[in-house]
């Protein structure tokens, strides 16, 4: 955990990106780490989670980190929650809380409320068009005998 809050503080000191590391470890290794850089890659999925389990992918050569822990100087956000859910590690370790990150202007209290919302009553408009063709492709995927389910 420290080796993430540490990330964090260099990514701050550095004016590199925003105020948060997150480490992959696996067996007690560190295998990928990473740090905010929404701002500088001007990305915003570019949040040290991110960073992080994309890095340890490459680095296992897999898409899911089944048998690693992440460590992460902040609650994740909700894109980062969703992010680790798909990445399946074992376990989180946070230290900030979202409350703590709020505090400083970092608040995604508003995405909570709109994952709770319809599409059509959220902030950002949104709109289903053309299901029919899309159902097609599912039942290409299903017919498929060469698909990896994840």
């Amino acid at each position: 955990m420290q080796l993430a809050i540490n990330l964090a503080l260099d990514n701050v000191r550095t004016q590199q990106g925003g105020p948060f590391g997150a480490v992959v470890v696996r067996e007690g290794e560190v295998i990928a780490q990473g740090v905010n850089r929404v701002v500088n890659n001007n990305d915003p999925t570019a949040h040290a989670e991110i960073m992080a389990i994309r890095a340890a992918c490459q680095q296992l050569g897999h898409f899911q980190l089944t048998d690693c822990e992440l460590y992460t100087s902040c609650e994740p956000c909700p894109m980062c929650l969703g992010a680790i859910y798909w990445a399946r590690p074992a376990r989180v370790f946070y230290a900030a809380t979202r409350i703590d990150a709020a505090a400083i202007q970092f608040d995604d209290a508003f995405i909570y409320q709109e994952l709770a919302c319809s599409p059509h009553h959220r902030s950002i408009p949104c709109q289903q068009l053309l299901r029919e063709e899309a159902l097609k492709v599912f039942e290409a995927w299903q017919a498929c005998n060469a698909k990896t389910r994840y």
